[in-house]
């Protein structure tokens, strides 16, 4: 088995446990009768802790070693499973979100994220990696559904498996991850960086032009905040009544969903580029997102969500083979790390602020996170739409000059 296999194999296994969490979270939490104000404390919690990890990890994570730093995150969320599983206190709580193990989401998980789009760009040369990197978000996603279906699904699967029914299960999550952590000290020593055996890391080069995307992942990532997955559980639940077997088949069908459209926009953009895939994808999921509320049913609801996301999720594989081919291969944990921590170091606003702006109407967070992102979208194809984009096997151009004719250059040769 491959370095990339194994990435996948492990992220798998940590994707699973997010779908596991993403439904019991919001669904405990609003089962100890927590307010929304908790609830989005400790959601802005989780969501600071990555931003601060991937901090750390873009920092020194190629110093660590990226085997070793990949291992301890594992480790990190075995103990976070425990805590979850067997207290209530907030503060505990709260001081577990903040180490960065935990994620709202499935597919893009911070720390753990950026260690993986580091390690596979260097598996695979830069013409493959619009589809490696979708086959990767694709294969986390499945995981993260069947983690869903199993929080949430019939109580005969639950039975079968011999799992709990209240908050321990979290305790799942030990065994999983702990799994996850003898994968990943199984990659071989070719997956660390060359960096680590020199005295050049971070960002050299490309700091300006990664600096001038963080910008725009970190408005995008805002609008997310506001919409992650748990509060969306949250709101159905408050909204509709929806009880957690339909919460499980619902995330399913979503994964499903997002799944189909990875393995798409890895072969849509070798056929229309990068940027075109990202936007014309991007943009019509922002108006579904900012209609949700106005559902006047639970099935409108539903197809409103499925509709959404099946097509919010193209710009992911896409991003990520961007930032692989912009920067030089000793500046790709750095990249990915600051790119993530820009988008997770703004997420934290958005849970808290959801959670004050359902004191006005419960379905604004929706609203605003619709708005916010459809002005990222616009604003990045202003921005890029006269930057060419080669996804062959000429690394990406940038639009600036010295960097563009740099990586020119680098792929004439």
């Amino acid at each position: 088995m491959s370095d990339v296999q194994r990435i996948f194999v492990a992220q798998a296994l940590r994707a699973f446990a997010y779908g596991l969490g993403s439904v019991l979270l919001g669904l405990t939490l609003e089962e100890r009768g927590w307010s929304s104000t908790e609830v989005g404390a400790l959601l802005t919690a989780v969501v600071a802790g990555t931003a601060l990890m991937s901090v750390v990890i873009g920092a020194f994570g190629d110093h660590l070693g990226r085997r070793r730093s990949y291992a301890l995150l594992f480790v990190g969320l075995a103990f976070a499973g425990l805590a979850f599983g067997l207290t209530d206190k907030f503060w505990l709580l709260a001081m577990v979100a903040l180490t960065g193990t935990l994620s709202t989401e499935v597919v893009e998980s911070g720390p753990f994220t950026s260690l993986e789009q580091s390690m596979i760009a260097g598996g695979v040369p830069p013409s493959r990696r619009g589809r490696t990197f979708a086959m990767y978000n694709a294969a986390a996603t499945i995981a993260g559904s069947v983690g869903a279906l199993t929080a949430g699904g019939p109580s005969l699967l639950r039975e079968s498996l011999g799992l709990p029914t209240d908050e321990r299960f979290f305790l799942t999550f030990v065994p999983v991850a702990l799994l996850g952590a003898v994968v990943a000290l199984s990659l071989s020593p070719s997956v660390e960086a060359e960096a680590k055996r020199t005295s050049v890391v971070g960002l050299n080069r490309s700091r300006s032009t990664v600096t001038r995307l963080a910008g725009l992942f970190a408005v995008d990532s805002l609008g997310g905040g506001f919409v992650v997955q748990a509060f969306i559980a949250y709101w159905f639940r408050l909204k509709f009544g929806v009880s957690p077997e339909v919460l499980g088949l619902l995330f399913f069908g979503v994964g499903v969903l997002q799944t189909a459209s990875f393995l798409a926009a890895g072969r849509l953009a070798e056929r229309f580029g990068l940027l075109n895939t990202m936007i014309v994808s991007h943009a019509p999921s922002n108006i579904l997102l900012a209609a949700i509320p106005f559902a006047p049913t639970l099935g409108v609801a539903i197809a409103l969500l499925l509709g959404r996301q099946s097509l919010s999720q193209m710009d992911v594989p896409t991003r990520q083979a961007y930032i692989s081919n912009l920067v030089d291969p000793s500046e790709r944990t750095a990249a990915a790390a600051y790119t993530n921590t820009a988008r997770y170091i703004v997420r934290p606003v958005g849970p808290a602020l959801a959670g004050a702006a359902q004191q006005i109407a419960l379905g604004a967070p929706f609203v605003i996170a619709g708005t916010l992102k459809i002005g990222y979208d616009l604003t990045l194809w202003t921005w890029f739409r006269r930057v060419p984009l080669d996804d062959g096997d000429k690394e990406v151009a940038t639009c600036e000059t010295p960097v563009a004719e740099t990586i020119a250059t680098r792929a004439s040769r």
